[in-house]
């Protein structure tokens, strides 16, 4: 071979070289565009869904605090309601003494009085009638009150 062609030969071997040299760094130029276009794409999405566990949080922390008021509330409506359902059971205990109590005054008054013919049995009668209809009247109040607990109300008086 002539020396012309071998130096032709190594100039197109050394612009075939250039050449693909050329293209790979294109070629890597673009995958790294390409990689830095994704990178940005999930930064973005990152910082959405972040702002959505944000927003999330947020509210799951607003309904807690609604859900601790609503407790605290209940908590105090529940005391309220023992507290007048034990002034409720001292009233109607109270009523039951005093009623003993003038039921035991009939009973005297019957003993005394010379005139009394008849055995106190109208009296007596007449004293559980009021009394049975106060304790219905306290069982439907108690009704609207409720046990604190949910449970139902046992009446020891009964």
């Amino acid at each position: 071979m002539s020396t012309g062609a071998i130096i032709a030969i190594v100039i197109a071997v050394i612009v075939l070289v250039a050449v693909v040299t050329a293209l790979a760094a294109m070629a890597r130029r673009r995958r790294l565009a390409d990689r830095r276009e994704e990178a940005h794409e999930l930064r973005r999405e990152a910082g959405l869904r972040t702002a959505q566990a944000e927003n999330a949080r947020a509210t799951a922390d607003q309904q807690a605090a609604r859900a601790r008021r609503a407790e605290v509330e209940a908590e105090e409506k529940a005391a309220q309601a023992r507290k007048d359902r034990a002034g409720a059971d001292e009233r109607a205990l109270e009523a039951e003494r005093v009623s003993a109590d003038a039921r035991a005054h009939h009973d005297r008054a019957r003993e005394v009085d010379p005139d009394s013919a008849d055995l106190g049995e109208d009296e007596a009668h007449a004293l559980d009638e009021r009394e049975y209809a106060g304790d219905a009247d306290s069982e439907g109040r108690e009704a609207d009150v409720g046990d604190a607990d949910g449970a139902d109300a046992v009446d020891s008086r009964r």
